[in-house]
């Protein structure tokens, strides 16, 4: 065994009989002159008659287990005009919130080398402080230090040193090199024509950021700044410095901004940088209103944009705004990017634009005289003309993108406090619920509809005694206002909204079933009797579909019904319905493209020992009077909320028998199946789920 001792508490144990080291104590000044010292007594031995070559990787992960630190240095503040310091083990960012623009990536050949360090040297060099072997000291170098190690200096002229210091001197550089980078690693310890060579040559590789990376090899420091970041990190992602990029990449995604979101995901694409180009796209999602407003976007390509109009997450109010920026980008270049623009109008949703905003299309001269143009739009407006054969042209253009459905609200409901006041709202592109508001009080079994943008909560009971209080919620500004009460005191009502006045349908006064109804009139801010039902239901289900309101299942008193009735606002009365397959108090509906949905409930009052909860759907079509099944939910749902979010049926909360469900599942008519998606803040049944555009 040989125990090598050096300054600055660098001992290395050496023995020759398995050829382990062991490593005590040492600096990161130390790291250089451990470097020459495998070069010098360790790296050739002779065995076997062979020449064997250190795994170079095994040592110097020994070595980067003593050197790395965590530690600050003291001379490590940054100004934040001149950019940052990133110490290996730590990443940070500082400077102006704007990227600049990328610098020009020229491709000089670029050599290394290194002159060995004298004597003179280690005197000028900063004294540590001894430490003891069950330590390791934290040191890092300053801007300063760095600048004078003679050691760093760009080689320049001859010092007269001899060929055989050269070589020891080429073979430490190799070995901190490769401990830092895979890219070298693989090229120093694999049999390949660099391996030999004293001089290598690279190509395609910015001057300046290389030596910046090889002080890194050396200090483990390195300054990122807006004008070198790009360089950086196209020659760490070269280089394999796995560290260097991830610092690289924080920075730039501190940096992003709707003027430079496009070229910085560009960019992390061409480099494979998967976690900042997700990181990049999804910023550029989210503001795409004030991205398209900038030059980045009129500068992309043909190919970039027909990406972002492919997309379904970007965060836009309506797909005019889509086609409106489809058609800046065109006029930028209207010569040469004429020719793109049907490829790219058919990422377009034309069928979801409205009528008049097609008509204008048709008479555009971007459009008049191209044939694929005016086919698209011919396909949008059949869309709209024969609204019946809506079901059979479905197509990618007729998928609402997630921001233009609106939001989906759940109010109030049955939780296990007895009685939730609380709102939340689905976003469908984060999938995630977020509380927003409370109600004033406690109500149960009540109704919400959507009216001017606003939820409208109407009647229930608070616990003791039936209402007939509406209170209204404004989203926007997040207020809320008491309106005029109903003539009668319901819970167990249903509520929607047609032709304009909102309807509250049936349900119980406190004493007994009701089959009245009643119009809210907005205009004249009062409530006014209507034709009634032709049987008194309570928890029952009500939409609107074709010009007419629909009252499905609830319960009369004795019985859950299977009865369906319509109402028809022109002639103020209602016609039975064909029955639906099954009984359904408490049940959810919703329509979707002139279908209507009975979804969940229960088939007997929880009184009646053989009651059953559903996990079966049903749908109505009105043109042949016939209900189909269709696809069950993943479970029984009583007290479900039900509504319609795009091209999806939502069927949110409910109950199970035995616990207040906060699971969320959606249904797809078109495939005929049901998927989980975010579940709720609160487990709650009975909640009134409607939709909002914002």
């Amino acid at each position: 065994v040989n125990v090598i001792y050096f300054p600055f508490n660098l001992f290395i144990v050496y023995n020759r009989a398995n050829t382990s080291l062991v490593l005590v104590g040492c600096t990161n000044l130390c790291a250089v002159l451990f470097a020459r010292c495998l070069d010098d007594h360790l790296v050739s031995l002779r065995m076997s008659g062979s020449r064997k070559e250190f795994d170079v990787k095994q040592i110097l992960k020994i070595r980067w287990r003593w050197f790395s630190h965590q530690a600050s240095s003291p001379n490590s503040t940054v100004d934040s005009q001149q950019g940052e310091f990133w110490n290996r083990g730590q990443t940070g960012a500082n400077g102006g919130r704007k990227f600049l623009d990328p610098c020009s990536l020229q491709l000089p050949l670029a050599s290394i080398g290194y002159r060995r360090s004298s004597q003179l040297d280690f005197q000028n060099s900063p004294s540590w402080p001894m430490a003891s072997t069950s330590e390791v000291p934290a040191f890092e170098f300053t801007a300063e230090d760095c600048g004078s190690a003679h050691w760093l200096d760009r080689p320049e002229v001859d010092d007269g040193t001899s060929e055989e210091e050269n070589e020891s001197d080429s073979s430490s550089c190799r070995l901190v090199l490769s401990s830092v980078s895979d890219y070298f690693a693989a090229m120093f310890t694999n049999d390949v024509r660099e391996a030999r060579q004293e001089e290598i040559k690279m190509e395609g590789v910015e001057p300046n950021s290389l030596w910046s990376l090889i002080q890194y090899a050396y200090t483990g420091r390195l300054e990122l700044k807006e004008d070198n970041i790009e360089c950086l990190l196209s020659t760490a992602c070269l280089l394999q410095l796995s560290q260097v990029v991830e610092a690289c990449c924080k920075f730039l995604m501190k940096q992003l901004h709707p003027s430079n979101c496009l070229g910085i995901r560009s960019f992390a694409d061409a480099q494979g940088c998967t976690d900042l180009h997700k990181v990049a796209h999804n910023y550029t999602m989210e503001h795409f209103m004030e991205v398209i407003r900038n030059q980045e976007f009129v500068l992309l390509p043909a190919s970039e944009i027909a990406k972002l109009l492919a997309s379904d997450d970007m965060n836009i109010p309506s797909e005019e705004t889509i086609l409106n920026a489809l058609l800046t980008w065109v006029r930028h270049d209207l010569e040469q990017r004429r020719k793109d623009l049907s490829k790219l109008l058919a990422y377009i949703r034309l069928p979801l634009l409205a009528p008049q905003f097609l008509a204008d299309m048709e008479n555009n001269a971007l459009f008049r005289d191209d044939i694929e143009c005016q086919k698209l739009i011919m396909e949008a407006m059949k869309y709209h003309l024969l609204p019946e054969r809506r079901p059979m042209l479905q197509s990618p253009r007729t998928k609402p993108r997630k921001s233009t459905v609106g939001t989906l609200f759940a109010v109030g409901g049955m939780d296990s406090t007895k009685g939730a006041t609380s709102i939340e709202k689905y976003d469908l592109r984060t999938n995630m619920w977020t509380p927003v508001a409370n109600m004033n009080g406690r109500r149960l079994q009540f109704g919400v509809a959507v009216l001017d943008d606003k939820l409208y909560v109407v009647g229930g009971r608070d616990g003791l005694k039936t209402l007939n209080t509406v209170e209204c919620y404004n989203p926007k500004t997040k207020t809320w206002s008491v309106m005029p009460p109903m003539s009668t005191h319901r819970h167990g009502l249903g509520v929607a909204v047609l032709e304009g006045p909102m309807y509250a349908v049936g349900g119980h006064d406190g004493w007994s079933y009701l089959n009245t109804v009643e119009r809210w009139d907005p205009q004249a801010r009062q409530w006014n009797f209507v034709a009634t039902m032709s049987t008194p239901r309570s928890t029952v289900g009500v939409a609107v579909l074709s010009g007419k309101l629909y009252a499905v299942g609830g319960r009369d008193g004795s019985s859950c019904l299977k009865s369906v009735e319509c109402f028809d606002p022109h002639t103020n009365k209602w016609t039975l319905c064909a029955q639906m397959s099954k009984r359904r108090g408490g049940v959810g509906v919703t329509t979707w493209n002139g279908l209507l949905y009975a979804i969940g409930g229960h088939d007997a009052p929880a009184s009646n020992l053989t009651s059953r909860l559903s996990d079966c759907v049903e749908r109505y079509d009105p043109k042949t009077d016939m209900w189909t099944a269709v696809a069950s939910m993943s479970i029984s749902r009583d007290a479900v909320g039900v509504c319609l979010l795009g091209d999806k049926l939502y069927a949110v909360g409910g109950y199970d028998g035995q616990t207040y469900l906060n699971t969320v599942e959606a249904y797809d008519p078109q495939t005929n199946e049901w998927t989980q998606v975010a579940p709720l803040c609160l487990g709650r049944a009975g909640a009134c789920v409607v939709t909002v555009k914002l």
